[in-house]
């Protein structure tokens, strides 16, 4: 690895740190460069632009989830053994993520949902990369036998969505010891109410 790479690598790892606890409008090139110990101009020769740096941090908080939460998935069977973990993993990076602050790519998708342009392409983008993922798990889950056959993919995968940024506020803006536990209740409601199983009163949920 060349030292260029070594030194973007370095700057992009402080760049999500910052954003994690700043948000975006946070990540200034000044403050950058206060923290790596480089000059502004030395930044704007790995990135050309506070934009073109405040990309490639999105484009690499995204890298970080998907090796963290995704890809150690992909090796599971298909279906609804693969969601859970995804799940789970999902909930730990939402608890702990490898970041001094929460979540980049939730904070980014609030801060940036009213501001047009490259920042906020670059987001919506990666929010509808991972809808897909799950609308495509619930459909293999479907394919699998383990979810009822009428189930709307679109909808489970944006209740899932709900579930993560429920958590996020719910544990760490009003830091309700329980939300974990709200958490993983609604997703096994979320999973019993696919998969067409008795609820609570006895009664089926759906008919086939």
């Amino acid at each position: 690895m060349s030292k260029g790479v070594r030194t973007r690598a370095a700057i992009l790892d402080e760049a999500l740190s910052l954003m994690s606890t700043d948000g975006l409008s946070g990540l200034t090139i000044g403050l950058l460069a206060e923290r790596t110990g480089l000059s502004k101009s030395g930044l704007f020769a790995h990135f050309g632009s506070k934009e073109q740096l405040q990309v490639a941090a999105l484009q690499e908080a995204q890298a970080s989830f998907t090796a963290h939460v995704i890809r150690p998935v992909l090796d599971l069977p298909r279906g609804l053994p693969r969601l859970e973990a995804f799940a789970e993993g999902w909930w730990a990076w939402n608890r702990s993520p490898p970041f001094p602050g929460g979540c980049p790519i939730q904070a980014a998708s609030l801060e940036l949902d009213d501001r047009p342009g490259p920042l906020r392409d670059e987001i919506a983008a990666a929010q509808r990369r991972l809808r897909a993922f799950i609308q495509q798990g619930a459909g293999m889950a479907v394919a699998a036998g383990h979810f009822r056959p009428d189930l709307d993919c679109t909808l489970f995968a944006f209740q899932m969505v709900g579930i993560a940024f429920a958590q996020t506020m719910t544990c760490r803006l009003l830091g309700e010891p329980e939300g974990l536990d709200f958490v993983r209740r609604a997703w096994r409601a979320q999973v019993t109410d696919a998969q067409g199983t008795h609820n609570q009163t006895g009664e089926t949920s759906h008919e086939h």
